[in-house]
């Protein structure tokens, strides 16, 4: 991608994601965007580092790894995509936060693989609101009950909830699953007394209605880098 196509997109999302922002009586600087850089080359990033983003997302450990190393500045590694337990190390020992925690068994893996790295691991879990039987997610009910568990994780620091609206959705059901995710988060919080600021919600079709619903991380890849090789 040209680099001025790259700054054009950059500088167009982040204004858009202002106006939402204001629109609605949020503040804009509550807001991350994250750039989804999967099936884009590292000097895509490398680029739009030169502009002045530092927060990216990859939805595959082995790819996040392989850019890694041709990176040529400080930025934050997010895994947005399924983890396999088998690639938690790698995941751990790049990423700032990991989005895509979607089972106590992958947590107790990231748990341990941050203790022996010597790192308290931030993380979301990744609720399934919609119900899909082909998501990734956690149930409500299921996570009420693992909370005790988890939060006394030595290693983990939860931080917030994530989920995924499905691509064929009305606005009005993408709404109703952001709306649910910030209503249970709240429940969350109130009730094991534990501030879980983050949500990460909505992507390039539809963060406009995250941002309405309270989301305070954003996943766009295509209206930054364009469509995916």
């Amino acid at each position: 991608m040209k680099s001025g196509t790259l700054s054009h997109n950059l500088n167009s999302i982040k204004g858009e994601i202002r106006k939402c922002a204001i629109d609605c009586g949020r503040d804009p600087n509550e807001i991350q965007l994250v750039a989804v850089s999967k099936n884009h080359p590292a000097e895509s990033i490398n680029e739009a580092l030169r502009l002045g983003h530092d927060s990216f997302g990859e939805n595959r450990v082995q790819e996040l790894c392989e850019k890694a190393g041709k990176i040529t500045q400080r930025l934050k590694w997010h895994m947005i995509g399924h983890l396999q337990t088998n690639k938690v190390k790698d995941a751990v020992k790049h990423c700032k936060l990991i989005h895509s925690v979607d089972s106590l068994k992958l947590l107790d893996k990231i748990d341990e693989i941050a203790e022996q790295l010597e790192k308290v691991q931030s993380v979301l879990i990744q609720m399934n609101i919609s119900g899909e039987s082909t998501k990734y997610g956690f149930r409500q009910d299921e996570l009420v009950a693992c909370i005790p568990e988890i939060l006394s994780m030595d290693s983990i620091n939860l931080i917030g909830l994530m989920t995924m609206a499905p691509h064929s959705a009305s606005q009005e059901k993408i709404r109703l699953i952001f709306q649910s995710l910030r209503l249970f988060r709240d429940e969350l919080s109130r009730d094991f007394s534990i501030p879980l600021k983050e949500l990460s919600m909505g992507m390039t079709n539809d963060f406009k209605i995250a941002i309405e619903e309270d989301s305070t991380i954003v996943r766009i890849g295509s209206a930054i880098f364009g469509n995916r090789s």
